[in-house]
């Protein structure tokens, strides 16, 4: 990596690990290499130095997506990981983590090995990749080394691709041996078939076959039986559980609130499941098809909740691009996803400011509310995961930052948006703030008024587990 020089980044208001205060951040080369609050802060200066004044801005670590598809190898119509790296900085992301349902499916440590040759040669952005379990390769991704690859994904519900696993010996195996997180996407299978085929026979052709049918066929029954499953093997095993992608209510008392380090059954929320609701399909439909489904109201302010009380551990995408001419299909045949990587932070961020709170209430809010969106979109993904020297801002650690700008109006346009696919049900949305600029290993990856930076400063995610 080229030489970076010294960088300062001051009067910003800093963002990590529980506190916010006003401070200085320098970075030499690809590290973090001082912090300083502005009250206590002494000369540190250099012939090199390029200075950069986030005075009214907030700082806070880079963005850690872990749960992202981008679609290559084999779907690349829908994105690359080029354009979503880009989609990715462009929203304060600096490091995802990748799914292995593609074409070919990433089963084995030499496929993954291949995504990383592709990653290396098109992403802004850091990059890691999970392996898949399939039935047939327990054996195998129990002998691979563990810090080649950031954890298993297993599909306990089939989604996007083919990867469903069902077999029992299998799943057993795999728990009571597993020497990584499992990340556990969580469906009953013939419940989902089930009402599936009844609803298509009711409803295939008629003015009843709309995207609302979606939370009926993959409905809450589906993901609590499954998820109560997977923690119950867990729990038996004590293996390392992670919940992908929690959409319903029920599903959060099976949960514990106790502190990450103690905890060896986590979940993880996506924007989407907190932002729309079953009202939501009138007016977009397909469009936020996804699996699992977006369910009731009621569900969303109970994922919200879920955050204050300590049930849910990381928020995370599941950013899943589609064309649109195969979202604009009939309900029963467009596939489910939905992009989101580009503005994931924005709309975690924007209760902070679209509240009527004034003065010391709206400050109680903001010294509360962002520091719990830190740790559930920073912190915690770069501890539960184990991705070294990232998601804090601490001196010694990689400069992956994301810098904020409040209180401007920031609409969501087609035009504005990076993804391949070119849409988002978030069209039309003004929010209240925007990333103004994005650090990948010191380098400026995206700022507001110049785009992205196209030259390739992203490494591969190392990981201690």
């Amino acid at each position: 990596m080229a030489n970076n020089g010294l960088t300062e980044i001051k009067n910003a208001t800093i963002v990590n690990e529980g506190k916010i205060f006003n401070g200085n951040v320098y970075i030499e080369n690809d590290t973090i290499v001082k912090i300083e609050s502005c009250e206590t802060a002494t000369p540190y200066s250099t012939s090199a130095l390029r200075s950069i004044d986030a005075s009214g801005m907030y700082l806070m670590p880079g963005i850690i997506d872990t749960h992202v598809h981008f679609r290559e190898p084999g779907l690349t119509e829908k994105a690359d990981m080029g354009t979503e790296s880009r989609a990715a900085v462009a929203g304060g992301v600096t490091s995802f983590i990748d799914m292995p349902n593609t074409k070919p499916q990433t089963t084995t440590i030499e496929l993954l090995e291949e995504k990383v040759a592709m990653a290396k040669e098109k992403s802004v952005a850091n990059y890691g990749f999970m392996l898949g379990a399939t039935n047939s390769n327990i054996d195998d991704l129990l002998a691979t080394d563990p810090k080649k690859y950031a954890a298993i994904k297993l599909f306990l519900g089939s989604s996007t691709g083919d990867m469903l696993v069902n077999n029992a010996e299998a799943l057993d195996k795999l728990f009571s041996k597993a020497h990584k997180l499992i990340v556990a996407h969580c469906e009953e299978e013939h419940i989902v078939q089930a009402n599936m085929q009844n609803y298509k026979m009711e409803c295939a052709g008629t003015e009843r076959e709309t995207a609302a049918l979606h939370p009926q066929i993959r409905n809450t029954e589906a993901c609590y039986v499954s998820t109560y499953k997977a923690i119950a093997r867990a729990r038996k095993y004590k293996t390392r559980l992670h919940i992908a992608h929690i959409s319903t209510a029920t599903e959060l008392d099976l949960l514990s609130n106790m502190p990450l380090e103690k905890k060896h059954v986590t979940a993880e929320v996506t924007p989407n499941h907190l932002w729309f609701d079953d009202r939501d399909y009138n007016e977009l439909g397909n469009l936020i098809k996804c699996n699992p489904s977006i369910k009731r109201n009621e569900d969303r302010l109970a994922l919200w909740a879920a955050l204050y009380d300590g049930l849910i551990d990381t928020i995370a995408t599941d950013h899943a691009p589609h064309t649109l001419a195969s979202k604009q299909q009939r309900y029963f045949d467009a596939p489910g996803g939905i992009p989101s990587i580009q503005h994931s932070l924005t709309m975690m961020i924007e209760p902070l400011f679209n509240n009527n709170y004034q003065g010391d209430e709206l400050k109680e809010f903001r010294d509360t509310w962002l520091p719990l969106i830190v740790r559930l979109m920073c912190h915690n993904p770069a501890t539960l995961f184990g991705i070294k020297n990232r998601g804090f801002i601490r001196e010694g650690y990689k400069a992956d930052l994301t810098l904020v700008k409040p209180g401007v109006e920031n609409k969501v346009t087609k035009e504005g948006l990076l993804y391949k696919c070119g849409w988002s049900p978030l069209e039309g949305q003004t929010f209240h703030s925007r990333v103004e600029m994005a650090f990948v290993n010191g380098h400026r990856a995206y700022t507001y008024d110049q785009g992205v930076n196209n030259e390739l400063h992203s490494e591969r995610l190392e990981y201690t587990v």
